[in-house]
C-alpha cells in the first residue's frame, strides 16, 4: 500500500523539515516572547482590541490546554489558553491579538475567511472520507474510489489553500492593532512579530504537505491508470 511506502515520505520531505523547523522556531519565540513583560494580560488585551473595533458582544474565554487559542465565529467567542488569557507579557498579547484579528474578519465579512468557514464542513468531511476511500480503492483495485478519494482529499488541500490568507492577515491586523493602541511599544514589536512569523510557518508547512500529498496520490493514481 503507497500510505505506507517510504516513497511517500521522501516525497513530501520537503513539507516535513520545513514543519520541523517552524516547530522548533515556534517553541522558540514563543517561549521568549511569553517572558517579556507587557502593560496588559491576554484578556485585557483582547478585550481591549475587540472593544476598539465596536466588537463587544465577542465575549473572551479561558479554556485549557497551550497554544489552545482560537476564534469561534458561530459562537461570537474568543478563546484563550490559560497561560495567554492570565500571562501579562508580550506572547499572550501578540496570540489574544491575532485571534482578536479573526474576529476583525469576521465582522468585516472578510471573504477568504467567509470561504474558509463555508469550506470546513467538506474539509472535515474530505480529511476522514478520503483515506477510507482511498485504502479500499487500493485494496481492491477499484480505480474510481481511488480518483473518488483524491477528489475529497482535494477538498483539504483548498481548505489549506484559503486559510493561508485568512491567517497572514490576523497577523497584520494583529501587528498594527498592539502599535496603534499602545498595547506593544514600538521597539518591542520585533518580539510579536517573530512569534507571528513562525506560527504562520507552521501554515504553510502544513498547506505545503497536503499539496504534495495530494500530488503523490495523484501520481499513484496515474500510475495504476498506464
Amino acid at each position: 500500500m503507497f500510505f505506507f511506502n517510504p516513497m511517500y515520505f521522501l516525497f513530501i520531505a520537503p513539507a516535513l523539515l520545513l514543519a520541523f523547523i517552524a516547530q522548533i522556531w515556534l517553541k522558540s519565540t514563543y517561549a521568549s516572547a511569553m517572558k517579556k513583560p507587557a502593560p496588559l494580560s491576554g484578556a485585557a488585551a483582547a478585550r481591549h482590541i475587540l472593544d476598539s473595533a465596536g466588537l463587544q458582544d465577542v465575549r473572551v474565554e479561558q479554556i485549557p490546554g497551550q497554544l489552545s487559542d482560537h476564534y469561534d465565529p458561530g459562537a461570537k467567542v474568543l478563546r484563550l489558553s490559560t497561560d495567554v488569557y492570565q500571562s501579562r507579557s508580550l506572547g499572550a498579547v501578540g496570540i489574544a491579538a491575532h485571534e482578536a484579528g479573526h474576529a476583525i474578519q469576521d465582522a468585516k465579512h472578510y471573504a477568504p475567511l467567509v470561504l474558509r468557514n463555508l469550506a470546513v464542513p467538506t474539509a472535515s468531511f474530505g480529511s476522514s472520507a478520503s483515506w477510507i476511500l482511498l485504502i479500499i480503492g487500493m485494496i481492491f483495485n477499484f480505480k474510481y474510489l481511488i480518483l473518488g478519494g483524491i477528489i475529497l482529499f482535494g477538498c483539504v488541500v483548498v481548505f489549506q489553500l484559503i486559510n493561508l490568507p485568512v491567517e497572514f492577515d490576523a497577523s497584520a491586523r494583529a501587528k498594527r492593532v498592539l502599535v496603534d493602541l499602545n498595547i506593544v511599544p514600538q521597539e518591542d514589536m520585533h518580539v510579536v512579530r517573530n512569534m507571528l512569523y513562525a506560527a504562520a510557518l507552521t501554515y504553510v508547512a502544513a498547506t505545503l504537505q497536503a499539496v504534495l500529498t495530494l500530488l503523490y496520490y495523484i501520481m499513484i493514481y496515474m500510475g495504476r491508470r498506464d
